[in-house]
């Protein structure tokens, strides 16, 4: 028994490990304000936490009550304070005020199966746009639907910044190799608002 919570701790330890340096591979310094969107269980939300520090907030946005609930007491036990609970619906509306967000992570999320809906996404990505402050940048792994998502991305004028693969936590427990995409606001004119 104590060989098994050892070993699952062993494994929390580096999956945790992982998700930092993915976060600073893509960017998150210390400081930021983050969103999560989709958080779950807080895979990179406590490392964003980590890596943000005391001056830094990270909003951890999920529809999954337990989960939120697992993730805050994850959050209480390594005493971070820096977390932000942000319970939703499932909506694309998040309460966060205009360009108040230096980084948006959306890590398996951007799919049909949270957004079955093309228009559904545009809101979303319409919705992130309005509360991303004109340098931050939006993080995207679209694990089950690369090869739409950039199009999408781009029509919702947003720019691809970088690209970078990684090694990245596929459902709070699996290693994988993934791309992720880095985008940045384009400026809209007035009328496009």
């Amino acid at each position: 028994m104590r060989d098994s919570v050892l070993h699952i701790r062993d494994k929390e330890t580096k999956l945790e490990s992982q998700a930092l340096e993915v976060l600073e591979r893509i960017g998150v310094k210390r400081g930021q304000v983050v969103l999560d969107f989709g958080c779950g269980s807080g895979t990179y939300t406590i490392p964003a936490a980590r890596i943000v520090g005391e001056r830094g907030r990270v909003y951890a946005l999920d529809k999954d009550r337990e989960a939120l609930d697992e993730l805050m007491r994850k959050a209480e036990l390594a005493g971070l304070r820096n977390i932000e609970r942000m319970e939703t619906l499932g909506g694309s509306k998040m309460g966060l005020t205009d360009e108040s967000v230096d980084v948006v992570l959306l890590f398996d999320v951007f799919h049909s199966y949270y957004f079955p809906q093309a228009g559904e996404r545009k809101r979303l990505l319409k919705e992130i746009y309005r509360i991303m402050k004109p340098s931050a940048f939006m993080s995207v792994w679209p694990k089950h639907m690369e090869s739409e998502a950039e199009s999408e991305i781009e029509n919702a004028k947003f720019r691809l910044e970088k690209e970078i693969a990684e090694t990245l936590i596929h459902d709070n427990k699996d290693l994988e190799r993934g791309k992720i995409s880095n985008f940045k606001k384009e400026q809209r004119s007035r009328n496009e608002h």
